[in-house]
């Protein structure tokens, strides 16, 4: 299996995974900035939350982690936090923003 579907898979894991407060998933809310595979087994990514002080974020950070490592052609995750550039929800897909009203 290439990087490509190994990352389309990885993208729909994290389409099962929602913030507790807001009805979409962490991907359609403009939450992961990047998604690198590295080898064929470790996979990096790269991630924001809405605010900086998010309640839930260990347990978002932990799902992400969990289920991405679930997979069964991964063998190591590194989820790496940051805030810059910080998250507005013009990151957001087109589907999220009509699904929250912002369309």
């Amino acid at each position: 299996m290439g990087k490509r579907e190994t990352e389309g898979i990885i993208v729909e894991v994290l389409k099962t995974i929602y913030d507790p407060e807001i009805p979409v998933n962490i991907y359609d809310l403009g939450l992961i900035y990047e998604i690198d595979v590295y080898e064929e087994d470790e996979v990096k990514i790269l991630m924001t939350l809405t605010a900086p002080n998010c309640p839930m974020a260990d347990q978002i950070l932990e799902e992400v982690n969990e289920k991405t490592k679930a997979l069964p052609m991964i063998e190591d995750v590194t989820v790496v936090l940051t805030f810059d550039p910080p998250w507005d929800k013009d990151m957001m897909t087109e589907e999220a923003k009509l699904e929250l009203g912002f369309l």
